[in-house]
């Protein structure tokens, strides 16, 4: 969808939604299109139940007195409580109104800032995406119409400034979205390392590593996750140099990519395995992400590693208490095949550290189902050995909306990984499983170097539409991790 923006006027055609703050006096273009209509709107409004609350719409079609095909108020809620989120989700929800027009406009007179007209534009832009690259039979008819949207503001100078980097976010949560999307017959490791490899083309150093290259690097821990899959597994490297100073240590990003998970051995119950297609969605936000920052020329030296793997049931797969060495050189007994994820971030979180030096590192998994049953859909898990990292990561949860809660870790957690043949376990048990797949993480970390774990399980995919997030692939962490680094570690 192509965006654009304008000064405030009524169209001469098309749709029009205005946004509307709750229990605000109404605007200069209201009083217009009131004047216009016979003052067929404030009738309108005082016969519906439309206040301007976050969310609510109003919609009158062709209206008298203007050549408009419709004209929809948006409500934002309280003025007073216009935030980003706010904004993003007033554009969602202004797009999900308009899709089926031809052309529209979205007016924001109410709101003064001209980035503020960015955001919701920004909010639009992510609530109009599809995944239709597999749909032959669906009729015309059932697809939005619209192409063009014309964001209408005062300040439309500042907007257009403000919009590119908005634009190249956007473009990097679509990339992860399409990822997440897409089934493993057609993402498996190779072709998930060749859609990686296409951001070259913004700039970014990519670097994929094969099953050869990993087996001389010692990460056993990772290889055995994929040796009862046909396909090879692969581990990405994309780097992206935005710093004054080019030897400045990176931020690192680091994402779980199990292409498809069947459990291994320990096999997972028939009914929703379908689901595990987006068992990549770490390396899926990773990706998107490195898109975003290399897109918007982030101020920022960062490294995003992904570890690219299918665990899958054979005579060749890892099997139930056999034990493997990681490239650190801990051992480690499998005691569930399926408690997969941890083993590959293992030997990818050594290999940030051992050949990046981060000043920091983040990794993102979808890793336990029992995150979903700790927070729900609504936060993700996250854990961390540095008070300072997990706070800049809460509150870019809180000014992004892609929130995170902070759970507790502790030896006590720990202790639950002892083996008594190897130097540790790769489950604790039912109890505090999302815990102690993050105690497992951190034994692959370095004494001293900052790290944050984020648990995306139950982010990753969504059942129902919400303002910015249409149903399916979120792209949960994309814009959480571009506003932490923007906040936090740009120049």
């Amino acid at each position: 969808m192509k965006i654009s923006f304008a000064k405030p006027a009524v169209p001469d055609s098309g749709a029009l939604a205005i946004l509307v703050a709750q229990e605000a006096e109404p605007t200069a273009l209201l009083k217009e299109l009131d004047e216009k209509t016979g003052g067929a709107l404030s009738r309108a409004r005082k016969g519906s139940r439309f206040e301007g609350k976050a969310g609510q719409t109003l919609a009158l079609v062709a209206p008298g007195g203007t050549e408009l095909d419709r004209l929809v108020l948006v409500g934002v809620g309280p003025a007073k409580d216009l935030d980003v989120k706010a904004l993003q989700d007033a554009g969602g929800t202004a797009y999900a109104v308009l899709a089926d027009d031809k052309q529209a406009c979205i007016a924001v007179d109410a709101i003064e800032a001209g980035d503020a007209a960015a955001q919701v534009a920004f909010g639009a832009m992510l609530r109009s995406y599809r995944f239709d690259k597999y749909r032959t039979t669906e009729k015309k008819d059932d697809k939005p119409r619209l192409s063009k949207l014309t964001v209408a503001t005062d300040g439309s100078g500042a907007a257009k400034k403000a919009w590119p980097e908005l634009e190249a976010v956007a473009e990097g949560v679509f990339l992860t979205r399409n990822l997440v999307s897409e089934p493993a017959n057609i993402l498996y490791p190779e072709s998930f390392a060749q859609e990686a490899e296409k951001l070259a083309e913004l700039g970014l150093k990519v670097t994929v590593l094969g099953e050869k290259d990993m087996k001389k690097l010692g990460m056993g821990s990772l290889l055995s996750v994929g040796q009862g899959s046909a396909r090879e597994s692969k581990m990405v490297v994309m780097e992206w140099n935005g710093a004054e100073g080019k030897k400045d240590a990176p931020v690192a990003f680091v994402g779980k990519g199990v292409c498809f998970d069947s459990g291994g051995i320990s096999l997972k119950p028939a009914a929703g395995m379908e689901d595990m297609k987006w068992d990549m969605g770490g390396a899926g936000v990773v990706t998107g992400l490195m898109k975003a920052l290399a897109g918007r020329k982030a101020k920022v030296n960062a490294v995003g590693l992904i570890g690219l793997v299918e665990n899958m049931p054979s005579g060749t797969a890892t099997r139930p208490g056999d034990v493997v060495t990681s490239a650190d050189g801990q051992t480690i007994e499998v005691i569930n095949t399926d408690a997969e994820g941890r083993l590959v971030l293992a030997d990818v979180l050594w290999y940030a550290q051992k050949e990046h030096k981060p000043k920091a590192i983040v990794d993102l998994a979808t890793l336990t189902g029992a995150i979903i049953i700790g927070l729900g859909t609504d936060h993700a898990g996250l854990f961390s050995n540095d008070d300072a990292l997990a706070e800049k990561i809460f509150a870019a949860g809180q000014a992004s909306g892609e929130k995170v809660w902070r759970m507790p870790m502790g030896d006590a957690y720990d202790k639950q990984l002892k083996s008594e043949i190897a130097d540790m376990k790769n489950t604790g048990g039912r109890e505090a499983g999302s815990i102690t797949a993050a105690q497992f993480l951190k034994r692959f970390v370095k004494d001293g170097t900052p790290w944050a774990h984020i648990d995306i399980a139950g982010m990753t995919w969504s059942k129902k539409d919400a303002p910015t997030v249409p149903k399916g692939g979120t792209a949960f962490g994309v814009r959480l991790l571009d506003r932490m680094v923007r906040d936090s570690f740009e120049g």
